[in-house]
């Protein structure tokens, strides 16, 4: 099946015909439609507010960053509950109950239950509740912002503690507080390079190193964490005279690090070696079916060939048989790095799954009437599972080089399937379209409440900012959301 754009290129003011010529065994799934080559940006009103509201209310004060200073002041407020208590030096005890508590919510905001019951309960709401509640549920997938917040304000909080228990050694030296003050330096060590290789540049220069440092770094922590607590429990338990298991039973840590332990062990619990059967869609993309699970929609997985170096997240697109059941699922994989460029050229047989299925920044798509979706090269893979699922009216928008050719027919099948009246944009016959622009026309024409766009950041950033400044709640997946 050939989708083919008629373009007059002597005359580039006429409208662009979007037509399919399908063969009589496949009927056409799109509708002529037309479009401009340089859509007409009289229709765009003007952004709100002044430059420099603009940039504080849409570029610096983000969702991910309004999250992280509430948990973080929240932590702030605790400290000085603490040292009021104390009559200005906090109780060390205090302090490593603070850090132990958020440290189990920083590793609960990376577990995928977890995460999965925050976007289940983010869009439980109907569609009745007012669109400047519904627009404010659907940023849940920000739960970064509460991640980083915990992390950081656990790692302050035990340098508190360390610097207390380095005052406490001095003051009254012992071979068990030598043992926990080691201990403690070495826990220190390790949420400093956590910390260190999660900074924005480091991760963008470095993905890989601050992966395995993320990894190795918070495993020697969290073992490290339990050697600490035991040894200070012995220590605590001898000093009150009680049994140490009874310690243990009422301490708010020992149930803390349980509960962080166990998020850790569920997540590599699940690590399998499953089977890949690769469907090459050109030499730029490829298609990686696995039948081992009825995937449903708005799902993503993490799959890797070298399990404890890196992992690599895609949403998963559905299969269906002949009989139009589910019958497992897929993930589109388009060159777009080393590890990517080597899955297309060397096509495995088998990689490794880890985790439970996580939702993603599409599944609040749920929480409007009408939405708008714009997908750029392989972006149209995450953009897959919604347009399957069906459950919300939406117009597409699919920039992309020669999308037949580099994604195959049946991808655009599906495009269209979902929008017979889809923008399927040729970027090799037209250019780069006016993503802005063509988004807000189609925002117009479905009268849609909201857009969600999928792809690389920059395009992302523009288009999110482009509709949010005009009054268009807009979803882009951004850095570490």
């Amino acid at each position: 099946m050939d989708l083919e754009k008629r373009i007059d290129v002597d005359d580039k003011s006429k409208p662009v015909t979007v037509a399919e010529s399908a063969s009589s065994s496949e009927p056409s799934l799109l509708k002529p439609k037309e479009f401009d080559l340089k859509p007409n940006r009289d229709i765009l009103p003007e952004k709100t507010g002044t430059r420099v509201t603009r940039y504080l209310n849409f570029n610096f004060f983000t969702t991910y960053r309004k999250i992280f200073t509430v948990i973080f002041t929240a932590n702030l407020i605790a400290f000085i509950c603490f040292v009021v208590k104390a009559k200005g030096v906090p109780f060390s005890a205090d302090v490593a109950v603070a850090s132990s508590a958020n440290l189990m919510a920083t590793i609960l905001f990376r577990q995928e239950n977890f995460v999965n019951l925050c976007y289940e309960i983010a869009v439980c709401v109907p569609h009745s509740l007012p669109l400047s509640i519904r627009r404010r549920l659907a940023k849940v997938f920000h739960y970064g912002g509460a991640h980083s917040g915990s992390g950081t304000a656990a790692v302050v909080w035990f340098l508190l503690y360390t610097a207390l228990i380095t005052k406490e050694y001095i003051h009254k030296p012992s071979s068990d507080a030598l043992a926990n003050l080691i201990t403690c330096y070495i826990l220190v060590t390790m949420f400093i390079l956590i910390l260190g290789s999660a900074a924005p540049r480091f991760r963008i220069m470095f993905h890989d190193y601050f992966e395995a440092s993320h990894r190795f770094a918070g495993w020697t922590a969290l073992v490290t964490f339990w050697i600490h607590n035991g040894l200070a429990a012995n220590v605590l338990a001898k000093e009150q005279g009680i049994p140490l298991g009874l310690y243990f039973v009422r301490s708010p840590n020992f149930w803390f690090f349980c509960v962080s332990t166990s998020c850790s062990l569920l997540s590599w619990s699940r690590l399998r070696h499953r089977n890949v059967y690769p469907e090459i869609l050109s030499d730029h993309a490829i298609r990686l079916h696995f039948k081992y699970k009825a995937m449903q929609p708005f799902y993503g997985l993490k799959i890797s060939d070298r399990p404890l170096l890196e992992w690599h997240a895609f949403a998963t697109i559905p299969d269906e048989d002949e009989n139009g059941k589910i019958n497992g699922f897929s993930v589109v994989v388009s060159n777009a790095g080393d590890w990517t460029k080597k899955t297309i050229m060397n096509p495995p047989k088998k990689l490794w799954v880890r985790g439970y299925p996580l939702h993603g920044l599409l599944y609040t798509s749920k929480l409007f009437k009408r939405i708008v979706v714009v997908a750029t090269g392989s972006g149209i893979g995450p953009c897959l599972s919604l347009l399957y699922a069906g459950v919300t009216p939406r117009r597409v928008l699919w920039s992309t080089p020669h999308p037949e050719t580099t994604y195959g027919p049946k991808i655009l099948n599906a495009v269209l399937r979902a929008d017979p009246d889809a923008i399927v944009w040729n970027t090799r016959t037209l250019g780069r379209p006016d993503m802005v622009t063509l988004t807000y026309q189609l925002v117009l024409e479905s009268n849609a409440e909201a857009v969600f766009i999928i792809s690389n950041p920059k395009v992302t950033r523009k288009v999110v900012y482009g509709m949010e400044t005009r009054g268009i709640p807009a979803y882009g997946a951004i850095f570490d959301s």
